[in-house]
């Protein structure tokens, strides 16, 4: 089977197109036949070896995969067979090697897809939609105003409308075009802002009455965090999902402290349960096969071309969700 080897860090261009065995599934374990493969941000950091973990090389990066069962492991049931499935590989022993063909999972982690649902926008609700769902579930928007970073992108486009459908009392984007900015008004946003603006944090406080918001969903990190900050209303929180990111320094504390705001953490893996993956996972695929949720496409490439996908995520040219199609 072909799929894409990270051999050593760098540009887009360290991404190889290779020939390695097809994996046979273990007991327990199903083999899923790729149909599309998630491609995130981090794994751009990762590629680089700019993001809080580094990985063993050589690694077939991918965390993510959808497909149909091919072929089964001792005592798993028959019956999955040629099923439609989400292959949440970043919470199995094995988080890596979705930018492949073919990937094998434990059976008790491939979650079935509703028929609405497709291959590509079920990648779209693994990292990026339980990011999005966990990170509203740590801080809750209901009756809240909430500033949503990166509004555009795809942890962003879930946040919008997911903090609306849950109450929140208003959602403020902020991207960096105009044609994020309109598709963040779009999914639902009261406002929209320029974080590339020396005032935007300004816009946001005007935009809430001079208040500031109650909550920062910052999935971005570095100087933007700082000067979210500034927009954050006394008494609020920041929810920092920015792993490996941090610009957050001794003054910025010491602010937060007399304004007595709070920063709480986010990291996604130690939230999830078996059974709470599978659960989280079945709402959001039912709420977007339900035309409930809208998933945001951000642009499909052959598996071939990972390091223009690459290079899209590196260049902000996409908005939504970036896959792979082997």
């Amino acid at each position: 089977m072909r799929a894409i080897q990270l051999n050593r860090f760098g540009g887009p261009d360290v991404l190889d197109v290779i020939e390695m065995p097809k994996p046979l599934p273990q007991a327990g374990e199903v083999l899923i036949r790729v149909h599309a493969a998630g491609v995130n941000f981090f794994e751009v950091l990762m590629r680089g070896d700019r993001y809080a973990v580094t990985p063993q090389l050589p690694v077939i990066l991918g965390v993510e995969a959808a497909g149909t069962v091919e072929a089964l492991g001792q005592g798993v049931d028959a019956s999955l067979t040629g099923t439609r499935v989400a292959a949440p590989l970043f919470a199995s022993k094995r988080p890596f090697g979705g930018y492949a063909e073919y990937v094998t999972i434990d059976a008790d982690l491939a979650v079935p897809l509703p028929d609405a649902l497709s291959f590509e926008d079920a990648t779209a609700l693994m990292v990026q939609g339980l990011t999005a769902f966990h990170l509203l579930r740590q801080s809750l928007p209901k009756g809240k105003s909430v500033l949503v970073l990166a509004a555009a992108g795809g942890v962003g486009s879930l946040l919008i409308q997911l903090a609306r459908r849950q109450g929140a009392s208003a959602v403020i984007a902020a991207a960096g075009s105009a044609a994020k900015r309109d598709l963040a008004l779009l999914l639902g946003a009261d406002a929209a802002v320029d974080y590339r603006g020396a005032d935007w944090a300004a816009q946001v406080r005007e935009a809430t009455g001079g208040a500031g918001v109650d909550v920062v969903y910052d999935i971005v990190g570095g100087s933007i965090t700082a000067a979210s900050l500034e927009a954050l209303a006394p008494g609020g929180e920041l929810v920092f999902a920015a792993l490996g990111r941090y610009a957050i320094g001794a003054s910025e504390l010491e602010a937060m402290i007399t304004r007595n705001q709070s920063l709480r953490g986010f990291a996604l893996l130690p939230l999830l349960s078996a059974d709470g993956l599978r659960a989280s996972l079945s709402e959001l695929f039912h709420l977007a096969a339900s035309g409930e949720l809208a998933v945001i496409r951000g642009g499909r490439y052959p598996l071939d071309q990972a390091a223009e996908a690459h290079r899209s995520l590196e260049e902000r040219r996409s908005t939504g969700k970036v896959v792979l199609i082997p």
